[in-house]
């Protein structure tokens, strides 16, 4: 089985990623050679095979493999910006659950949009899988049989429909930044589905697209397996924030980057340096628990705890410098999992691996936006 080519998302109770194989391949890069699901899943290629092979990353190859080893924690404890806010955090609005919404972004360790999300992402998924989950993506839309481009409306038709679904699932959660990440869902979904016609052979619009709904399931998978409210209490708050962006038209949300910004340039070489650094720690089975590992990646991964520490520094630094509410945000969150993800490594178990894949995700998301404006 070849690898998915760039914005598809393959079902998530069936795909894991690659492992094995260069530490990830470049955007433009879509590989032929073939690949066999692996026993022990590894941790991906890096934020690169985000971006050139999209999907949902085993949101149950995380939570399927993770559930049988660790016990479901329901409810739990964390910190306050990670919980939900009561009635009284949510002001006075009865259509927008997080329009009031100003705490610091954390891991969110429980949304009620999840179980509403789910089922629409799903079946998005599987609207893919009509042959265009299979395409070449290098040939130009002159070049398409009637059938490839059968296929191609019908996904644009199927992420046009998710996008109108999301609307309102978008209003339930009282996290502004899961708000935030459901409107650029759609935002993109739509830009993707209108750019078929004139397409382009690098999809950044669907990369964005389907890296913040992947990010969206694996947070709702970390919500779910426990990983969350176990971990996201462990992280240092991230600072309160003045200059947060107000909920605006839900129905028709404006994509958070439509112009170059000079902090893509220092988030794509943050996103570099960290998978450099961190080959060795990616090649470790995921599935292994920190009690299981040998000596030799007992000193990888106390290793590679300081490289996600400084990502996480990194990303929070370029959001700040960005100018841009919602990059900000998004940027606060991959470091708050990040972190949570570091801090969970000395007795890692395999449901935390969900915390690092959303700030994978995340991260890739940002970097497909800015590679979309600049263009």
């Amino acid at each position: 089985m070849r690898p998915t080519p760039p914005g598809s998302e393959p079902p998530s109770h069936t795909f894991s990623p690659p492992s094995g194989g260069p530490s990830g391949y470049p955007a433009s890069a879509y590989p032929s050679q073939s690949w066999q699901q692996p026993k022990s899943p590894k941790r991906g290629n890096g934020w690169k095979w985000a971006l050139g092979t999209v999907a949902l990353v085993a949101v149950i190859g995380v939570t399927a493999a993770v559930t049988s080893i660790v016990v479901h924690k329901e409810g739990g404890g964390g910190s306050q910006s990670a919980q939900a806010p009561t009635p009284a955090d949510r002001g006075t609005s009865a259509d927008i659950a997080s329009a009031d919404d100003t705490r610091p972004v954390g891991v969110i360790i429980e949304d009620p949009s999840c179980a509403a999300a789910t089922p629409i992402l799903e079946t998005r998924a599987a609207a893919q899988r009509n042959g265009w989950d299979r395409r070449d993506p290098s040939v130009p839309v002159t070049a398409w049989s009637p059938e490839t481009r059968a296929q191609y409306e019908a996904v644009a038709q199927s992420m046009l429909l998710s996008a109108d679904q999301l609307i309102p699932v978008a209003k339930l959660t009282p996290h502004r930044v899961m708000r935030e990440l459901y409107e650029q869902i759609i935002a993109y979904s739509r830009a993707y589905a209108e750019s078929v016609s004139a397409y382009q052979p690098e999809e950044n619009a669907a990369l964005v697209s389907t890296n913040a709904s992947t990010a969206v399931s694996l947070i709702c998978a970390a919500i779910k397996n426990g990983s969350a409210a176990a971990r996201g209490p462990l992280t240092v708050q991230a600072p309160a924030r003045s200059d947060l962006q107000e909920a605006g038209d839900g129905a028709n949300p404006a994509r958070f980057l439509t112009e170059p910004n000079p902090e893509c340039a220092a988030w794509e070489k943050a996103l570099n340096e960290f998978d450099n650094n961190t080959v060795q720690w990616r090649a470790i089975p995921a599935d292994i628990p920190a009690g299981d590992w040998t000596p030799e990646q007992k000193s990888i991964t106390k290793a590679v705890i300081p490289v996600m520490r400084r990502l996480a520094s990194q990303q929070v630094g370029s959001g700040e410098q960005s100018g841009n509410a919602l990059w900000q945000d998004f940027a606060d969150l991959s470091a708050q999992y990040r972190l949570a993800y570091a801090e969970a490594l000395p007795t890692y178990v395999a449901s935390d691996d969900a915390l690092s894949a959303v700030s994978l995700r995340l991260g890739s998301m940002v970097n497909a936006a800015c590679r979309l404006v600049e263009r």
